[in-house]
């Protein structure tokens, strides 16, 4: 779940090339804009310092969430990563806030607004380009790497090329003399913020939330899981997202006369599968014999008995038919609400048995008589090896 060095030092690379361009391109509006009247270049300059920032805080969030696993932090440093994204949404929309203020008592008061000068558009063309520039970038490297906070900061780089067009048409019609466009272009500056701004934080919040990843994505991987030979079902599906991976937990119901490890070999298989998907991290899986996705077996009415009571009961059979113990192995196959059992015996055991009057359908009769004095009808099928079936 953690990305190699050389990809963390692209980010940091291409984080702090969007720096230096965001704080040039931020002094030269705010400065232009003051000396040539422009309160939306002014906003704009407002919006590519808020770019500065933003810039920092994702230096600093990739740093922390480039960490592995530790002791406080067992699943790694991932949700930093969406902790961060929402911290710098939620920057974004108190500045959009700020910005739509200051222009909506622009608008109000359009009898004091100044006519924009013409060096006002050569800096808007030069921040369109320079914005869309390190957009493509950091937007290429985002997708390398597969960063949700790069991707998202390529796209506050997106919004501020396009405030900077709202910011170059506003001011060409207020030199034509619609003065009122320039504060109408501050203020829709601001609700394209205040919009990026509230992408980010929702979208990173739902994660921290621990919100179950898309319907489709998941019927996807249940199909992956289910073409692994040996898995009858999966159910209890349950998915979250921790920085650029998703990370899950799931039952796998394979069938119950299988090994433990036959059964844990299977699983693994379904994990290799699933893995061979780069989005997918961690995956936690239980192996089950039966479907218990409804079932509450904490019920007292779905209880079943242990191997330690069954084995008791069925040592109690043979001592009360031949006055000592047998020996024999034991294998329980549980259903969730009924078990079925296998006993076997060897040779010897089982022809001195039906030499004493007790042939296997006698035994048979005879343990599902004992195994059956309890309130609860949990007992299945009785297999008695070398015997009949029942």
């Amino acid at each position: 779940m953690q990305r190699t060095e050389q990809e963390n030092k692209a980010a940091n690379k291409v984080t702090w090339i969007g720096a230096v361009v965001n704080a040039v391109l931020g002094f030269l509006k705010i400065i232009f804009g003051l000396l040539f009247h422009s309160a939306a270049l002014i906003a704009d300059g407002i919006h590519s310092l808020s770019d500065l920032i933003t810039d920092v805080m994702v230096v600093l969030i990739l740093k922390i969430s480039a960490k592995g696993p530790d002791e406080d932090h067992p699943w790694g440093h991932g949700h930093f990563e969406a902790l961060g994204t929402v911290i710098l949404g939620s920057i974004l929309i108190a500045i959009a806030g700020a910005m739509a203020y200051d222009s909506t008592l622009n608008l109000i008061e359009t009898s004091e607004l100044l006519l924009p000068e013409w060096p006002v558009l050569v800096i808007a063309a030069l921040s369109i380009a320079a914005k869309e520039w390190i957009y493509r970038y950091t937007l290429q490297i985002g997708k390398q790497i597969d960063s949700a906070l790069l991707i998202a900061n390529a796209w506050h780089s997106r919004t501020d090329a396009l405030s900077s067009i709202v910011v170059f048409i506003g001011v060409a019609g207020a030199m034509a003399g619609f003065l009122w466009l320039d504060a109408v272009a501050a203020l829709i500056v601001a609700v394209m913020v205040a919009k990026i701004g509230w992408d980010l934080s929702w979208s990173n919040l739902k994660q921290l939330l621990g919100t179950s990843i898309p319907k489709e994505d998941i019927d996807r991987y249940k199909e992956q899981i289910l073409s692994i030979e040996g898995i009858i079902n999966v159910h209890s599906f349950k998915t979250r997202t921790m920085g650029n991976k998703h990370v899950m937990e799931l039952h796998i119901q394979v069938a119950p006369h299988l090994s433990a490890s036959e059964g844990h070999y299977i699983g693994n298989k379904a994990c290799q599968r699933l893995q061979s998907n780069k989005e997918i991290g961690h995956i936690i899986f239980h192996i089950d014999t039966y479907d218990d996705e409804d079932l509450d077996i904490l019920a007292p009415e779905t209880a079943l008995p242990s191997r330690g009571e069954i084995t008791l009961s069925i040592d109690h059979f043979f001592n009360s038919i031949c006055q000592e113990a047998v020996p024999y192995q034991l294998s329980l196959y549980y259903y969730g609400r009924h078990i079925d059992i296998e006993i076997l015996l060897s040779l010897e055991q089982l022809q001195l048995l039906r030499q004493n009057g007790h042939d296997e359908e006698t035994l048979i009769s005879g343990l599902k008589a004992v195994l059956n004095q309890t309130p609860i009808p949990w007992l299945g099928t009785i297999y008695l090896a070398g015997g009949i079936k029942q």
